[in-house]
């Protein structure tokens, strides 16, 4: 039994998960000293820093694959908004972009974002605006022909406002839609973060009559109090 100097019982001690805390420091606003507590507590945020990804939303995908299974050995896949490049990780060996699986097809990654994104074995990164003319072309053009996948974790900026971040993050995954349906291949699949609140309807109508199937599922990694969720499309009608 573990005893301090002066004979106290301190047994049990470690065995708790202890929280960490942050003070508000001066020029900090509390909800920025709310953002930090939460990330030095969460535990995905850990396990990415364990695991080597540059992020939580590493396991977003990754849950999210593992039960739609797209990201297969040979699959061509773009990620749209790739930055910080999580997606882009768990899908290299999934998609054996390497090579490294014997007598496994060998698939292609490309990532696009409007920042540059550091460079991660196995993938084509580009620094674009997918919303451009001719973004699409260009997006042929770099990954050889059409894709078998095309996804989205991207978020519009925070306005602080509720209502407006969700009609700019539905805009955004409309835009990535349109994209998909120039460059996937038939019987691809599309991918993308939507933030629950009402506006949804008009994407979701849109995805029924392009795809077999279309899931919403909020993963186990998001999270429980975030709004948003993901759409997973499969079956590209062309």
């Amino acid at each position: 039994m573990a005893k301090k100097p002066d004979g106290k019982n301190t047994s049990g001690r470690g065995q708790r998960d202890l929280k960490v805390k942050v003070k508000t420091a001066r020029g900090r606003k509390p909800s920025s000293t709310r953002w930090l507590q939460r990330q030095l507590n969460d535990p995905y945020v850990k396990r990415a820093q364990a695991d080597g990804y540059r992020g939580r939303a590493a396991y977003k995908i990754m849950e999210l694959d593992d039960k739609f299974r797209f990201l297969v050995p040979g699959a061509r896949v773009v990620d749209l908004g790739c930055a910080p490049g999580g997606w882009c990780q768990v899908a290299v060996p999934r998609v054996n972009a390497l090579g490294e699986k014997q007598g496994k097809a060998q698939g292609s990654i490309l990532g696009v974002d409007l920042q540059e994104v550091e460079p991660i074995a196995g993938c084509e990164l580009h620094q674009l605006d997918f919303m451009d003319d001719g973004a699409d072309d260009k997006v042929k053009e770099w990954l050889g022909g059409k894709a078998d996948v095309v996804m989205s974790d991207m978020a519009a900026a925070s306005s602080g406002h509720k209502q407006t971040d969700h009609l700019r993050i539905i805009a955004l995954c409309e835009a990535a839609a349109y994209l998909a349906f120039d460059v996937l291949e038939e019987g691809g699949t599309f991918v993308s973060k939507v933030l629950a609140g009402g506006a949804e309807g008009e994407l979701q109508k849109l995805l029924k009559q392009r795809f077999a199937k279309v899931a919403n599922v909020k993963p186990p990694a998001s999270r429980a109090d975030s709004s948003e969720k993901f759409v997973v499309a499969t079956g590209f009608r062309g």
